[in-house]
């Protein structure tokens, strides 16, 4: 894991602060809940402090330079963020913003030896399950372009939108679809007992040689299925697709995951709470000669990830696809009733399953469910005495909340 990915995830998954953790969940538009609360007082002060914020941050300019994950983890957030901001505001120079860093790093990318575009980086597999290749990277192609397809659908939607920014949307969604294939034909997709799974494939690219490494020929057969917060943020984008586009072949493969992660929950405490693993072994490619699994399985001690795991739960079940109310109502008894610590300001969660702490992740066993607030007083109360507009994760759960709270 390189440096930068390093410093990103520790923000990442801080406790109440963290990019994805607090990032909005991206269900169908319009579906859920409103989230009410708060005050007009609150609104002005979070977005003050947030656009401060976002424009002093945004100067990184990693939308210039990251390649493969670092799309996602450093990228996606400020383009998670210029997306809130319009929807927030209607203000349309957070459009003109997120064009700005959509196409910056989108335009860096390089014709591969299949004929797609990529953009590669040393050891971009981001796995220590498959050897260090040179190649892309599916995630950070997903959560990257996710933000990207969501403007599409707004300005589809929007005729007066459309002038501006037609055209850059149908690019966009061209891009995004054409990103969709490159994945599927390198053989990525698997279905698996009662729906589907993503791989990391076994193979890299030789820009030099203009070919593909060893490893190419078992594209289909090799590789490592990723733990579920990765698949999560791989089915969001894909939702997005189908929101805008309305092809259902991006439903049914993101469907088609959410049936498994659903299977993989374990109902604890009589059915009031639920516990799931970080990762589970889909299929034979997961499984080394000697019949061990090729990672560990069980409970991750960085509760970061069980956010994203809820944040896809819950466009699941706003989109009508495998999870129920009695999901959602279970979910939120487990971070509510289970894990939180019931002090509103400087609240702390523990582990989804009960477990003692890590050192390493001290500050973070478990966290606030922020895709749950639309849902529960108690949640959104503790989202609203705790939440920084000026902090990581604040660049995009802060014009969430807002525009979901009361809108424009």
């Amino acid at each position: 894991m390189s440096i930068s990915r390093i410093v990103v995830m520790l923000g990442i998954l801080s406790m109440l602060g963290g990019g994805r953790l607090l990032a909005a969940p991206r269900g169908a538009p319009g579906q859920g809940p409103p989230a009410p609360g708060g005050s007009s007082a609150l609104r002005r002060d979070w977005l003050s402090r947030w656009e401060r914020s976002i424009l002093a941050d945004a100067r990184n300019r990693y939308c210039d330079r990251e390649l493969g994950e670092e799309i996602g983890w450093l990228i996606s957030p400020f383009e998670d963020g210029f997306l809130g901001g319009y929807e927030a505001t209607r203000d349309t120079k957070w459009l003109d913003r997120l064009v700005d860093w959509g196409d910056a790093w989108t335009a860096r990318g390089v014709a591969e030896p299949d004929g797609f575009l990529g953009w590669p980086k040393s050891e971009g597999a981001s796995t220590d399950a498959v050897p260090g290749f040179t190649t892309d990277n599916m995630l950070g192609e997903a959560m990257g372009l996710t933000p990207l397809v969501k403007m599409a659908r707004i300005v589809k939607q929007t005729p007066g939108l459309q002038p501006r920014f037609g055209a850059k949307a149908e690019a966009y969604l061209k891009l995004a679809e054409r990103t969709f294939a490159k994945w599927d034909a390198r053989g990525c997709w698997r279905e698996v007992e009662g729906g589907g799974v993503w791989v990391v494939p076994p193979f890299g690219v030789d820009l030099a040689a203009g070919k593909f490494t060893e490893g190419y020929e078992l594209r289909r057969t090799g590789g490592f299925t990723n733990p579920a917060n990765k698949q999560n943020l791989t089915a969001l984008w894909l939702i997005a697709l189908f929101d805008a586009t309305g092809k259902p072949v991006y439903r049914d493969r993101a469907e088609a995951w959410w049936r498994v992660m659903k299977s993989r929950i374990r109902v604890r405490d009589g059915g009031r709470h639920v516990a799931w693993n970080y990762w589970d072994p889909a299929g034979p490619w997961d499984y080394k000669a000697d019949g061990s699994p090729r990672h560990w399985v069980g409970v991750h001690p960085n509760g970061g990830y069980y956010a994203v795991d809820v944040e896809g739960i819950v466009a699941a079940f706003e989109h009508g696809l495998v999870f129920a109310r009695a999901d959602i109502d279970r979910l939120i008894a487990t971070n509510r009733d289970f894990m939180w610590d019931h002090a509103v300001k400087g609240a702390k969660f523990g582990r989804i399953d009960g477990g003692r702490p890590d050192p390493r992740w001290r500050d973070s066993p478990g966290v606030l469910w922020a895709a749950l607030v639309p849902y529960d007083e108690t949640l959104r109360s503790i989202f609203e005495a705790n939440h920084d507009p000026a902090s990581w994760g604040g660049l995009a759960a802060t014009p969430w909340y807002l525009a979901r709270m009361e809108g424009p």
